[in-house]
Formats: structure tokens, C-alpha cells, sequence
């Protein structure tokens, strides 16, 4: 596999990954960037491309959002749950809906909200459990208590 095809294989899931974040399509695009260019520069084997990509992407909106912390102090607010749906335009409800859904994320610790995002890429447990650093026989089991602690933020928000 060449660099193209790990481009062409992972650049949609990581963007919709990295919106969903952000909810900032150039900044989306920005981290995304600087993600494939580091991949470029690491000698990843191909085969573990996917998690690294999410795992150094991870790292770059970390990175980012603790800087903007201490500048300005300021809490982001994650605009989006399924880019999809934002991209259907579903209307002022659906509005209401993709900020109540991005508050009640932003309310989450910051594993349960990454591996809930990853769980909607279709990440695999084992994926899951690379990039955030659990067991992969834990994942299951956390990732039902993060949906839980998602459905209590988002019914109380």
C-alpha cells in the first residue's frame, strides 16, 4: 500500500473524526493535514496507519485545546455528533439538537467522549483500546458506561 491509498483509505474517516471535535472544517482540515504529514515522516508500517493517524490527530486537537485554554480560558464546545446529519442540513431543530448532543460531549471526560466518537467510526475494540490505552477486554464495558454517562449529561443538559 502506498501513501496514496493510506491517504485515500483514511482521509474521510479521520476528517469526519476530527470535525466532529472541532466542529470547524479548516481546523478539521488543518489537523488532519498535519496528521497525514507526520504519518509521511514517521515509517508507520501501513497496517498500523489507522490507529496512529487517530491517535496522533487525538493528540494534535489535545495539544491545541490546552493552548487555547491557557490563552484565552476559555471551554471549547464540540459543535458536532454526526457531521452526516449537519451535512443533510436537518433544519433549525436538528441545530438544537447537534448543540445539545455536542454539550452533553463536552460535559463527558475526555476518554469517554474520544471513545464514543471512535465506536461511531466504526474503530474495533481493539483499535479503541490502542488509542486511548485500556485492555481491549475493557472496551465493551467502558464504553457502556461512557454511553451511559452521555445519556445523563445529554437528558440533564
Amino acid at each position: 500500500m502506498s501513501f496514496e491509498s493510506v491517504y485515500e483509505q483514511h482521509f474521510a474517516p479521520l476528517f469526519r473524526y476530527v470535525h466532529r471535535w472541532t466542529g470547524d472544517s479548516d481546523a478539521a482540515e488543518d489537523v488532519v493535514q498535519e496528521a497525514f504529514v507526520r504519518y509521511l515522516l514517521s515509517g508507520v508500517p501501513e497496517h498500523e496507519a489507522r490507529p496512529w493517524l487517530f491517535r496522533v490527530a487525538g493528540n494534535l486537537l489535545r495539544d491545541d485545546r490546552r493552548r487555547r485554554m491557557r490563552r484565552r480560558g476559555l471551554v471549547v464546545k464540540w459543535a458536532w455528533w454526526r457531521s452526516e446529519e449537519a451535512e443533510e442540513g436537518s433544519g433549525a431543530a436538528g441545530a438544537v439538537e447537534t448543540t445539545r448532543v455536542g454539550e452533553a460531549l463536552d460535559r463527558l471526560h475526555e476518554r469517554d467522549r474520544t471513545m464514543l466518537l471512535m465506536r461511531e467510526e466504526g474503530f474495533s475494540y481493539r483499535e479503541i483500546a490502542e488509542v486511548v490505552g485500556v485492555a481491549p477486554g475493557s472496551v465493551g464495558t467502558l464504553l457502556a458506561r461512557a454511553l451511559g454517562r452521555f445519556k445523563e449529561a445529554y437528558e440533564r443538559g
